[in-house]
């Protein structure tokens, strides 16, 4: 249902007073001042007014300004990303995927296969999508030495990539933070990259697990507490990626099986510093919310073992929920940092009236436009159902959340590194600006929601990276689907 014109006015009018309410009131304020004071007396004054003291409040106001910035945490850009993209031979179309798993009956039973495909037709998922040579494998190779192998193409691949959209080097970069959930091989992830590029031996590096698809914003926000005290120039190099060959699932629980058919091979890398130059987005903010104290919410994404002693990653059927349960209380701390003062009254407003008609009406908080914030909102691409409970809690529109639809169908859901597919997405498109303002959703294991929000400094100059053979035939329309399995 479209909003007749008069109300959209309306709406356009309230927001432009208040959230200009200050200046308003400083320029009729003004305004009236002058009024009242012939330009002859102003004149008067200032010309009693002696140069040397013009000249003492210039420099009062510029000391002022001085420590104001040195008082002030450093500002935190993003120089560069770069994504891995997967060449055609790893592609899992659904009939390979059915035909596989009819040639491993022993391992998941008929029932189990058509749960499995039933579930890919109503992810959001496309034919393009890739997992790791391993998966190719009748039974898939869970090896260590598969794994490894995944490893080192994902991760050197869009290590590889990031450098060379950037004129940073290897040996320019002071900290390292690689991120991956499950495996988790000795030496870490953080030396395996070390080695690769040979880093400076005094480089800081962190390796993060067990942290779910939100681990990549979770490492933004570590970054960030590092190079606002660290010496201007500093470079943090990132790395988030989840590595599946080791990780398959070979049982029969339903709930377990849902990794195997949402989860596809990926990775990207970021280069982060405290200097602007050659800086592409600005960060402007880093909120975390945890919700591991509530029972439920600790086990939503869970890796144990089924009946038969076959490990693997359960996943809740209250997954979105839950999600949608956290998402409120990250927005609860996120809000007033990001919203519009027009927003915030309006917020205000609602809970007001809420407290005094308590008991004699029922009356719902106002849902803040975060449209009015953000010019484009990228939502973990996690599933289907994320991404619509997300819509339906924020009242996005298809067109808000294409970016994480089309991230989905094209490469699934590649945890930590999704949201950075999907700005890559929207900056193929041709959709950023400068000045822009994006906002990436993250939920993970524990279970916590990740908000951060960046400012577009300078658009990508092409639109090479993951979307480079493709972009050109999306957005594609997505069959309607009632509900998830």
């Amino acid at each position: 249902m479209k909003t007749p014109l008069h109300v959209k006015l309306l709406k356009a009018v309230y927001r432009l007073v208040v959230d200009n309410f200050l200046a308003i009131v400083a320029v009729a304020a003004a305004a009236a001042a002058l009024q009242r004071t012939s330009p002859e007396t102003l004149l008067a004054l200032a010309r009693a007014i002696r140069l040397v003291h013009w000249l003492l409040a210039l420099l009062v106001a510029a000391a002022v300004a001085k420590l104001r910035r040195l008082g002030r945490p450093k500002d935190v850009y993003l120089v560069e990303y770069g994504c891995f993209r997967p060449k055609p031979c790893f592609r899992a179309p659904f009939a390979t995927c059915l035909e596989h798993a009819h040639l491993m009956p022993y391992l998941v039973d008929e029932d189990s296969v058509s749960f499995a495909i039933r579930l890919l037709e109503r992810s959001g998922l496309g034919e393009e999508t890739c997992v790791p040579e391993a998966y190719h494998y009748m039974p898939p190779d869970r090896s260590l030495k598969a794994s490894r192998e995944e490893t080192e193409l994902v991760i050197f691949s869009a290590v590889d990539d990031v450098f060379a959209r950037t004129s940073v080097k290897p040996e320019e970069i002071d900290v390292l933070i690689v991120n991956c959930s499950i495996f988790t091989p000795t030496p870490v992830f953080s030396d395996i990259v070390v080695n690769r590029y040979k880093l400076r031996s005094d480089v800081q590096n962190v390796n993060l697990s067990g942290m779910g698809c939100s681990a990549g914003l979770v490492s933004v926000g570590l970054a960030k507490n590092l190079l606002q005290v660290a010496p201007t120039g500093t470079h943090v190099l990132i790395v988030s990626t989840e590595i599946l060959s080791s990780q398959y699932y070979v049982g029969t629980e339903r709930a377990m099986l849902l990794p195997n058919c949402l989860f596809r091979m990926g990775a990207a890398a970021m280069i982060l510093s405290n200097s602007s130059e050659h800086a592409r987005f600005k960060l402007t903010r880093v909120v975390r919310t945890v919700t591991a104290a509530r029972d439920a919410d600790y086990r939503c994404v869970f890796q144990e073992e089924d009946e038969k002693g076959n490990t693997g990653i359960r996943l809740s059927k209250d997954l979105a929920t839950t999600a949608g349960h956290a998402l409120k209380s990250n927005i609860a701390a996120f809000g007033p940092f990001v919203l519009p003062a027009s927003e915030q009254l309006l917020v205000a407003l609602s809970f007001l009236k809420r407290k005094l008609l308590s008991g004699r009406a029922k009356v719902r908080l106002y849902r803040p436009d975060f449209r009015t914030a953000f010019e484009h909102i990228c939502i973990h691409a996690g599933g289907r159902g994320v991404i619509d409970e997300v819509q339906h809690g924020l009242g996005l529109s298809d067109v808000d959340v294409e970016a994480s639809r089309m991230t989905l169908h094209r490469f699934g859901n590649t945890s930590s590194s999704s949201v950075l597919y999907e700005l890559a997405y929207l900056e193929a498109k041709g959709m950023m600006r400068k000045g822009d303002r994006v906002w990436m959703i993250s939920f993970g294991a524990g279970f916590d929601c990740n908000s951060v929000a960046w400012e577009c400094v300078k658009p990508a100059v092409d639109a090479e990276g993951p979307w480079v053979d493709c972009i050109h035939r999306y957005p594609v329309q997505l069959p309607e689907i009632a509900k998830d399995i």
